[in-house]
């Protein structure tokens, strides 16, 4: 069953399509399916939903009838809509304009190259005191065969208690240790999600767990985040897909957002939990950036918090706000889930690496020091970052993180990919905006990360802007390997 757009909603979605650029050369009707492509191209609007009948539209824009009949027809002649007569009309993307997710990569980066693929820090310097003083603990463990399915159990403990003290009491037994975050989602959707079964997600979101859902084979639906500020999600919109759509799995990221950086309110972290309750969802939240909150900004309580029947499964690591080398993560869940979870695990990778997960213990232990130094240092370079910016590319509209790693930048044209080629040969990778997406849109936009020192990310947005206007007197196109994205 596809997903219906009512005309309320999509007026809301259309805001002042009378005043886009444009609109005193255009009839009503060409403004009208200007506005709904370009709601498409942003990934606003997702691919595969039902758009309202014609009559229910016009009433809601305060249009004519045959405006709107004349913008969806407009619509499919450009291939952005497929109708069929007595079923509706559905969003799509002219033929030879859709893309899929990748997981590929380059082995290595060149050691002149400004890598903006990563949105991750260096080590922090506590991590080898750490290291030192886990080697001093490790003598406890060889006896054994070193054999943890579900991690140690001190790990599992510390993890626990940074649950506890967020508000959502949790006992080491809903913990499970994993070899980073992205293992932990591979593990979920391996007990949970059968091969070709619904599921939704953001868009744009984080292109590995696009990845690991394409390994699957899941049926990707999106829900469309906004670009500016605020909450990001449409709650109405949100919502509705879990109701009509019943996936039978939402992956989200309420904690500022990759790559949007928006954090997710109290009320629907709660109205999501009951609506994946009722719709038989389960619900993966993926808490990679929760210890990153920057400006003071207040963090709402974990989204399990509203869960009363096992419906959320909680994944997190410490690769962001200490170091991605470690491969430390792990699942939140109850603990029948997390046995199975074991049960599974024994048949890909058997345990993580004793030692890395007394270094874990060893930095979670000094938190309290360790995260402050990271919040001074993102929010730092985040300023950084935005000034040089607005001072090169001012066109170019960024809305202020509260949270995070990343920048999700608005571009003065859909010009993403040819630009992240073209800054590749200038000495800086970048991530374009359709690695975040699955159909080919977000064109628009570009992520950002400010996880560099201020010297690099100023000279790489000087290369990023010297790139963009040379794109102007240029068309040349290449193909490359596509670089990893973190």
């Amino acid at each position: 069953m596809a997903v219906i757009v009512r005309g309320s909603q999509l007026a809301r979605l259309l805001g002042q399509w009378h005043a886009l650029p444009g609109r005193r050369r255009n009839p009503d009707y060409a403004a009208l399916a200007g506005a709904v492509r370009g709601l498409l191209a942003d990934g606003r609007l997702p691919l595969g939903v039902r758009l309202p009948a014609e009559r229910e539209l016009a009433e809601a824009l305060r249009v004519s009838r045959t405006t709107v009949t004349a913008a969806y027809r407009s619509l499919r002649e450009t291939g952005h809509l497929t109708s069929r007569r007595g079923a509706g009309s559905w969003t799509t993307l002219p033929t030879g304009h859709q893309v899929a997710s990748s997981g590929l990569w380059t082995a290595e980066t060149a050691p002149d190259m400004i890598d903006l693929g990563y949105a991750a820090l260096a080590a922090p310097p506590e991590l080898v005191p750490a290291a030192r003083a886990a080697a001093e603990d490790l003598p406890r463990f060889l006896q054994h065969a070193g054999y943890y399915p579900t991690g140690l159990a001190e790990l599992r403990a510390a993890v626990a208690h940074g649950y506890t003290r967020r508000g959502l009491p949790t006992s080491a037994e809903q913990i499970m240790v994993t070899s980073g975050t992205q293992h932990a989602l591979d593990l979920v959707l391996r007990l949970l999600l059968p091969a070709g079964a619904p599921v939704l997600v953001e868009s744009p979101t984080y292109p590995n767990a696009l990845a690991a859902l394409a390994a699957r084979r899941a049926r990707i639906a999106t829900h469309g985040l906004a670009t500016t500020a605020g909450d990001g999600w449409d709650a109405d919109l949100l919502l509705g897909a879990i109701r009509q759509d019943r996936p039978r799995l939402a992956y989200l990221i309420p904690e500022f957002q990759n790559p949007t950086g928006h954090l997710m309110s109290v009320e629907l972290r709660e109205r999501v939990v009951a609506a994946a309750h009722a719709s038989g969802t389960d619900l993966v939240v993926d808490e990679s950036f929760v210890d990153l909150p920057l400006d003071g900004t207040p963090v709402p309580p974990p989204t399990a918090v509203f869960d009363r029947h096992s419906r959320v499964i909680s994944i997190g690591g410490m690769s962001k706000p200490y170091w991605g080398g470690l491969r430390i993560g792990w699942v939140r869940a109850s603990a029948p889930l997390v046995q199975r979870l074991a049960a599974l695990r024994v048949g890909v990778d058997m345990a993580g690496p004793v030692l890395d997960q007394l270094v874990g213990v060893h930095l979670l232990a000094a938190a309290d020091t360790i995260v402050p130094a990271r919040l001074a240092q993102l929010t730092a370079q985040r300023d950084a970052l935005l000034a040089e910016l607005a001072n090169v590319l001012p066109e170019w509209r960024v809305t202020v993180p509260h949270g995070g790693v990343t920048l999700w930048a608005e571009l003065d044209g859909p010009i993403s990919s040819a630009l992240a080629r073209a800054a590749e040969e200038s000495g800086v990778r970048l991530a374009p905006g359709p690695r975040f997406g699955i159909d080919g849109t977000l064109e628009r936009f570009l992520r950002l990360p400010f996880t560099l020192p201020v010297p690099v990310l100023t000279d790489a947005v000087r290369r990023i802007a010297a790139v963009r206007y040379d794109l102007d007197r240029t068309s040349r196109r290449q193909w490359r390997e596509p670089a990893m994205i973190a």
